[in-house]
Order: structure tokens, then C-alpha cells, then sequence
């Protein structure tokens, strides 16, 4: 009886959803949310700088977007898990080797969350890691380059949703799989409605080098088979502790929106990663055969290279009991948020009317005095009022994600309500609401995961945008809104655009982001490229067999060589493309007529490849792509391409008019005739 009602109270949730949505989710007050000054404070003059850099996911479009706050200009995508032909990411020869995967090249994913790395609980503007949501991986971005340095696959993971999130000194980016699957080495050829018997969750634990960034699988959990969601580490008392939401806790392989909304309460699982470290240390891992690749961006060869790596550390929780506590939460909790002081944590069960306080202080005296409701799997489940701080009473409906201002504030996501809700931590009142549009998902305060958030600003993410932009066709653009927070009540003052459905984003005061040590150019002197021509007479064609090197460089406002002749069919054509500017900002491109992949887009002092592979004979230009002086329309040449086994000698040039005397003419007609 008691699953009955639960049931019906979440279908009657999910049928008040499907008429918000028919009804575009237009909150009541939509005529009064734009008010007064609000164009003022979004407003940023012209060749002014904005106060922020706001990182947003890229969702399905598998990149990473950079904003401006408060004007919400767009000022870079960077290429991340997808292919991007407009900065020839994945289609060059130095950068196909960091979308390599386990399961060969993998082009694109799912990029739902960003962590900024930190130190002391506090953004550092070293580098932001991002998630892969569906071929499991992480990665880490530069932010001095803004450039993607690092990719690792993960393996025993079905899903990797609840991840990025990073410990206070970034000493540990974890990742949660969202799809329990049997390990990797498990039969996986098992029945799928033998889910409860032989499927599994893992979390990964990576560490992060403090000095490089790099990262290395350092151990993984193995829990019980449910759906890990969201994550957020202990900070400051609470350092050393993690928190993970899981849903489907009933272990359901098909129909989760009825099977695995069942339970009342689903759980908050506390993790003491401390713990962990220490029976690591006591050889109590287990080493377990997988296949996982790790790929790296060297700057210095300026080129990545790919490493498939074969074992993990493994530690099973259901045997070690005291690394995990399940904390109940009620209605498929989804958000799962850590207060700047450590000692709250915030539950948003996504079907839940009111949300769940957890303090941490009550959650070691109840462990300590082992007020434990029973287990799950293994795992001790503390009773839910010993853990409980408080709840927020009718907060809205459909609670998702929580920030902080660092003021005793928090800040509430409701996405069945479509509105943002302020309440105090302390004693759990509602403070302020303001309607998005429409049906938020994820939100950001600068900072608002960290000890030291800003309170100047929150942005809203938003699943649905009808009615705010000129209309597109069937699809319409995604959408972000911005609030000013500073005061008491909360006020929007823009809407902006979005690349993709956007998930998490973070933002960090420009400032921080801007003296890190932003790089300009790569020197060319530095170069290490093994194909980097410095200088012009560097510049050559070599032939390696059907293999021809063509070391190119590339200065205002003219490639050397411009005229390439000997090309024959069957030929791979690599132009190494060395790009000879020392000025900012002045990067060349390059492209040749045919090719089957993209551009090359090539930074100051950089080296960058392009493969070719000519279909057919006949003269092909090839020019720069990325405006870059006024005669840029005249930085082009030709590549001339022979029959296979035709006598054309293999010759480059740059400036010259002559002829060859030995081949003023083209022996084409004596060619074979090309299929």
C-alpha cells in the first residue's frame, strides 16, 4: 500500500511537469521579472573587460563555452571531447590521439560538468576538469592556453554523470558512474534483468599533480549496482569526506521512471576518503585487469600521445565497512551540495516537495554511536533523523541543484516550478523566489561550490527557451539568465545563449583567470615539433616512400614552399605547418582543396599536421583560412599531382616563375587513365 501511494504522489509530480511544459512552463509573474536598472548592470561598454569568466558546459555538443559576466558575450569554445573542424581539434595529427578510448577513436560525447581546480577550498585559475558523460572520461583544461591538455578514460563505468567534482585542494577529481554495469573484469555477457546479481557501481577517485595537473586513477569503490547522480566533497571540518546522491536504489533494469521511484527515500552516500587512502596504503586495493587510455598534450612537442593502460586499484566497500555510510533522502535526491562552512549538506530529491538539511556534526556522532537503521548491500544506512539538520518546508516543487553566497544563503533550483529559490541555511526559511524561463536545471554563483563564494551574481541554466529568442526552426537556442544577488531579493537583469544544453558551469573573478600567466604565443625557438620548420629555409618537401613531408611555414602574408609539384596518386601528402609569428594574436590557417577532414588552425610559433590523400590528378590550391593581414586573400598556393609512376621530379618552391625545362609540359596525357 505504502509503494501505491508513493507511486501515485510521483506520477501526480510528473503529470503536474508534463502540464507545466504543454503550458511552455511560464511562471505567473513573467511580466514583472524585468525591472528598473537591469540593463545597467548587464551592461559592458565597448572594449571594456566583464568582472567574470562564467564556463559552461557544452552538453551535447561535447565542448566547453566561455562567457563573459555580466554581458554574457560568448568569448570562446573550447574543443574538448568532440571533433571541432574550425580549430582542426581531432582532425589534425598532433590532436587525434587525445580522442583515443579503449574502444578505438571516439569522436564524441556528452560534456555535463566543470570543476575549477582549487587550493584551500579556493579557485586557484590553474585549470578546469570536465566530464564525458558517455564514454566515460575526464579531462583537464589549461587555463592558460584554454587549451584541453589532458584526456583518461575510465574504466568499470557505464555512464560518468556524477563527476567532475574535486576535493578542496583538487588532491582528487572523483567520478561516479551514472549506469551500474558488471566490471570490466566480469562476464559482461550476463541477462540484463540479472541486474541486481551481477551489476555494480564504481567510483573513481583520480588524483591531480599539483605542479603539472596530471591525473592517474588512483583507486576506485566498488558499491553496490545503483545510479550515482551528483557529488560534492566535505570542505573545511567536513575535508576528507565526500558525498555522492544515488537514485534506483531498487536496482530497476527497465522502466526507471515508475521502477525506480518505488522507495520513499533513496540515499546521500558519505564516503571517507581518507579512509580509503589509508587501506590503499595497507595493500588492501585489489588490482583488477581493465583497459582504460590515458592521453596527454605535450606543449613542447606540441603534440598528444595516447596510452592504453591495463589495471586498477580496486577497493570493495560492501568488505570494508567503515568507508561508507548510506544517508536516506527522500524522492530520487539529484543535487547534493556542500555549505562553505562543511558543515551542511543539502539533498534535492527531484520528486520531492521540501529539502533535507544533513549536518555533518550528527552524521560522525551517529556513526560513532552506530545509529544505524540496517544496512544496504553491506553498506550501514544511518537513521534518517540522526543525520537530519532540518528540512525546507513547500521551498517549490521539483528542488534540483543548490549554491551558496557565503552570506548564510543558499540558492535552490526548481526545475516542475521553473524558479530560483533563496532560503538561510541556519533556520531554513524561504527568503526570496524568482521564476526562470524556463525549467532550470543546473545554477552558478562565482564560486558558489567553494569556501569563498562571490555574492554578486547567480546564473541560471535553462532546459527550455520558448518564447525568448526569434525562433529557429524546430529547434530553438539554449538558454542562460543572469540575476544580480547582491541585495536581499534576487533580480534577473539577461537572458543569454547557450552552445548546447547547458548543464553545471562555474565562474571565477576575471582577475584570478588573467594573471595566471596567460600565454601569448609559443616561441619558436622553443618549438621541439619534429617536423617544425623556424625559419624559411627550413622550410622542404622530403618523400618517404608514398609518405611526403612537406615542412611549410606560414608568415604574413605567404606560405613557403606555394608551389609543390611531384605529388603523385597513392601518396599521403602531411603538410607540417609551422606558423613563423611572434605577435599575438596572429595565428594562419590552412587548408587544401579535397582534403577529407578540416582546417588547420595554427597558433604563433606553433607547428601543426594536416593529412591528404588526393583522389585524383590535377593542380589543388591550398590557402589560409584565418584572416591575418591585408593581403590575406593572396596567402595561397598550388600542389600539382601526377599519375602514379609518373616521372615528375619531387620539387617545392616559393617565389620562383620559371618552369621546370624538363617538364614545361605535363605528361598527363601519357598517364594511366584514373579510376
Amino acid at each position: 500500500m505504502k509503494n501505491k501511494h508513493i507511486i501515485t504522489a510521483s506520477i501526480l509530480l510528473l503529470s503536474i511537469w508534463a502540464i507545466s511544459m504543454s503550458s511552455s512552463c511560464k511562471p505567473k509573474n513573467a511580466a514583472t521579472a524585468i525591472v528598473g536598472d537591469a540593463a545597467n548592470k548587464a551592461y559592458v561598454a565597448p572594449g571594456k573587460y566583464d568582472e567574470f569568466y562564467n564556463f559552461v558546459s557544452g552538453g551535447f555538443s561535447g565542448q566547453l563555452s566561455v562567457y563573459g559576466l555580466p554581458s554574457g558575450r560568448l568569448l570562446r569554445v573550447i574543443p574538448v571531447f568532440s571533433v571541432d573542424p574550425e580549430k582542426g581539434w581531432g582532425y589534425s595529427e598532433e590532436t587525434k590521439p587525445m580522442l583515443n578510448t579503449s574502444h578505438g577513436f571516439v569522436p564524441w560525447d556528452d560534456l555535463h560538468h566543470t570543476e575549477l581546480s582549487q587550493t584551500k577550498g579556493e579557485i586557484n585559475g590553474k585549470w578546469i576538469f570536465v566530464n564525458g558523460n558517455n564514454t566515460p572520461r575526464l579531462a583537464r583544461i589549461d587555463l592558460k592556453t584554454f587549451r584541453t591538455m589532458e584526456i583518461i578514460e575510465l574504466p568499470n563505468s557505464g555512464g560518468n554523470h556524477s563527476s567532475p567534482f574535486g576535493t578542496e585542494n583538487s588532491e582528487y577529481i572523483v567520478a561516479g558512474t551514472r549506469f551500474s554495469v558488471p566490471p570490466d573484469d566480469a562476464n559482461g555477457d550476463v541477462p540484463i534483468n540479472t541486474y541486481k546479481q551481477n551489476f555494480k557501481g564504481h567510483i573513481s577517485f583520480v588524483s591531480v599533480n599539483p605542479e603539472s595537473g596530471e591525473m592517474n586513477i588512483a583507486f576506485q569503490l566498488k558499491t553496490p549496482g545503483v545510479n550515482f547522480d551528483l557529488a560534492r566533497c566535505g570542505r573545511d571540518k567536513s575535508h576528507g569526506w565526500f558525498f555522492f546522491s544515488c537514485y534506483n536504489t531498487e536496482q530497476a533494469n527497465t522502466l526507471l521512471e515508475v521502477n525506480a521511484s518505488q522507495k520513499d527515500k533513496d540515499f546521500i552516500m558519505a564516503v571517507n576518503w581518507k579512509k580509503a587512502e589509508e587501506y590503499i596504503k595497507a595493500g588492501k586495493g585489489k588490482t583488477v585487469k581493465v583497459k582504460y587510455a590515458h592521453n596527454k598534450y605535450n606543449e613542447s612537442t606540441q603534440s598528444a600521445a595516447s596510452e592504453i593502460k591495463n589495471e586498477v586499484l580496486v577497493l570493495d566497500v560492501a568488505e570494508l565497512k567503515d568507508i561508507c555510510y548510506m544517508i536516506p533522502c527522500p524522492k530520487s535526491p539529484h543535487g547534493c551540495d556542500v555549505d562553505p562552512t562543511g558543515e551542511y549538506i543539502v539533498g534535492s530529491g527531484k520528486l520531492a516537495a521540501l529539502i533535507p538539511v544533513f549536518s555533518f556534526d550528527k552524521i560522525q556522532k551517529a556513526i560513532a554511536n552506530k545509529e544505524y537503521e540496517g544496512e544496504y548491500e553491506g553498506i550501514p544506512v544511518i537513521k534518517y533523523e540522526s543525520a537530519l539538520y532540518g528540512e525546507v518546508k513547500k521551498p517549490g516543487l521539483g528542488p534540483l541543484h543548490t549554491e551558496f553566497d557565503g552570506k548564510g544563503n543558499a540558492y535552490t533550483s526548481f526545475f516542475v516550478s521553473s524558479e530560483v529559490v533563496k532560503w538561510n541555511i541556519k533556520d531554513l526559511t524561504v527568503i526570496d523566489r524568482v521564476p526562470t524561463y524556463y525549467s532550470v536545471g543546473h545554477l552558478c554563483v562565482p564560486g558558489g561550490n567553494t569556501r569563498k563564494p562571490n555574492p554578486k551574481y547567480l546564473i541560471a541554466y535553462n532546459k527550455i527557451t520558448k518564447d525568448r529568442y526569434l525562433p529557429t526552426g524546430p529547434e530553438l537556442s539554449q538558454s542562460a539568465q543572469l540575476y544580480d544577488i547582491s541585495g536581499e531579493k534576487m533580480q534577473m537583469i539577461l537572458d543569454f545563449p547557450t552552445i548546447g544544453e547547458p548543464h553545471y558551469a562555474q565562474a571565477v573573478s576575471a582577475d584570478i583567470i588573467q594573471n595566471n600567466g596567460q600565454l601569448k604565443i609559443y616561441k619558436i625557438d622553443e618549438n621541439k615539433h619534429p617536423y617544425a620548420a623556424k625559419g624559411e629555409a627550413e622550410s622542404k618537401v622530403v618523400r618517404e616512400g608514398n609518405k611526403v613531408h612537406v615542412y611549410i611555414t606560414s608568415i604574413r602574408s605567404h606560405f613557403a614552399p606555394d608551389n609543390i609539384e611531384g605529388v603523385k596518386m597513392g601518396d599521403e601528402v602531411y603538410f607540417h605547418v609551422t606558423n613563423l609569428e611572434q605577435d599575438w594574436d596572429v595565428p594562419h590557417g590552412f587548408a587544401v582543396k579535397g582534403a577529407a577532414n578540416a582546417e588547420l588552425l595554427i597558433m604563433p610559433g606553433e607547428t601543426t599536421t594536416l593529412k591528404w590523400v588526393p583522389d585524383r590528378v590535377g593542380i589543388f590550391p591550398i590557402y589560409c583560412t584565418d584572416f591575418c593581414s591585408a593581403l590575406h586573400q593572396e596567402m595561397q598556393g598550388y600542389v600539382r599531382v601526377s599519375p602514379a609512376g609518373s616521372n615528375v621530379p619531387l620539387t617545392f618552391s616559393v617565389g620562383k616563375t620559371t618552369p621546370p625545362p624538363a617538364d614545361a609540359a605535363a605528361p598527363a596525357e601519357a598517364a594511366p587513365k584514373q579510376q
